[in-house]
């Protein structure tokens, strides 16, 4: 069983190696992302424009088939205003009143521990 001075050593010793091991699969990881969501977009934009061909339209590129930043800009705006109208709006009144207690020996002064006891 390793003590703790020579685990602190091989720590030490490979740190710089596990950091750089890290750093290579994080890079490749997102780079494998990047890659996968844009060919899955051009994959996705050539089957529709299989799709309106095979229907009889006519299309020039693939170009057209892709949505402008206003459309998207507008269409995130609709679902935002959609689901902030899903929540209910009450008015909420906060009222305080005085309610009177009756009397309790628990919060008596009378009763503490401070009397002196009588000799």
């Amino acid at each position: 069983m390793l003590d703790n001075i020579n685990l602190t050593k091989i720590i030490e010793g490979d740190g710089i190696l596990i950091t750089i091991v890290g750093y290579i699969v994080v890079f490749i990881s997102l780079t494998l992302l990047f890659l996968f969501i844009n060919y899955l977009t051009k994959f996705l934009v050539s089957r529709q424009s299989k799709r309106l061909q095979a229907k009889g339209e006519k299309i020039k590129s693939g170009d057209e088939l892709e949505v402008s930043g206003e459309i998207i800009a507008a269409i995130s705006a609709a679902i935002h205003l959609h689901f902030a109208e899903i929540h209910d709006f009450e008015n909420t009144v906060l009222t305080i009143e005085r309610v009177k207690k009756p009397y309790s020996p628990w919060s008596s002064k009378l009763y503490g521990l401070r009397q002196y006891p009588k000799r």
